[in-house]
Parts: C-alpha cells; sequence; structure tokens
C-alpha cells in the first residue's frame, strides 16, 4: 500500500494495532514461508470489518487469498455477524483484490465506520 497510496490515505493496521481486542488475525503457512494473512476486526456486534489481507508475492495466484477469506467470512458468519464491510486501493495494483472480493459478492458502498471520503480508497460491504 504504501508504494502506491499516500500516507495519509494507508489504513493498514501495524502489528501492535492487529494485537488489540476485537481484531482475530489468520495466516497461512507452507513451511517456515508464510504465504498470507488476513483479519477480522469487530466494528459492533452485527458489523465486521476485513483489515490487512496480504499475499506473499511468491504465493499470488495459488489460492491463498481466496482460502484466507473463506474462513474469515465463516468466523464473521459464527460470530452472528450481519455484514462484512472493507476499505481497499482504488489504483490499478489493488484490482486483483477488489475482484477477488466481487466474486465473493462484496458491493460498492460509501464509506464506513470513521472512514473520510478519498480518491485513493474503493469501500465494498457484503451481507452475510
Amino acid at each position: 500500500m504504501h508504494e502506491d497510496t499516500p500516507p495519509e490515505s494507508v489504513y493498514a493496521l501495524g502489528i501492535e494495532e492487529l494485537k488489540k481486542p476485537g481484531i482475530t488475525f489468520w495466516s497461512a503457512w507452507e513451511g517456515d514461508d508464510i504465504m498470507g494473512c488476513g483479519a477480522i476486526k469487530e466494528l459492533d456486534s452485527t458489523h465486521g470489518e476485513l483489515k490487512s489481507m496480504r499475499t506473499s508475492a511468491a504465493h499470488l495466484r495459488k489460492g491463498v487469498a481466496k482460502h484466507i477469506l473463506e474462513r474469515i467470512l465463516q468466523e464473521a458468519k459464527e460470530r452472528g455477524y450481519k455484514r462484512v464491510s472493507l476499505e481497499t486501493g482504488s489504483l490499478p495494483s489493488f484490482k486483483p483484490a477488489t475482484k477477488l472480493y466481487e466474486n465473493f459478492g462484496f458491493h460498492y458502498c460509501g464509506p464506513f465506520a470513521d472512514y473520510p471520503e478519498s480518491p485513493y480508497s474503493l469501500f465494498m460491504t457484503k451481507e452475510l
């Protein structure tokens, strides 16, 4: 995100933020090699936010993000969330991510939580 997006428009969570209550983090490994990760942040008892979805460059197009997203959505349903939303980048480098989210039934929406409108952000949501 930092390569393509101005610092004030990067909403990626750092390691300390990922450790906070209300955030659950998953990672996928192949031996000692991390393949990808993702997290969900509880916004309220019925609404979760998808956070920190990443796939290692060495593992792109292997289905890593698909499997992590499936696990996160399963967790959201088990928690009783009615909706999962996300913020992602609007630049062409984010197109594979938005295509994945579209394929999972996410649709575009306006900003949620405390996100501001930004030409560098796209917002998506999925009813569960």
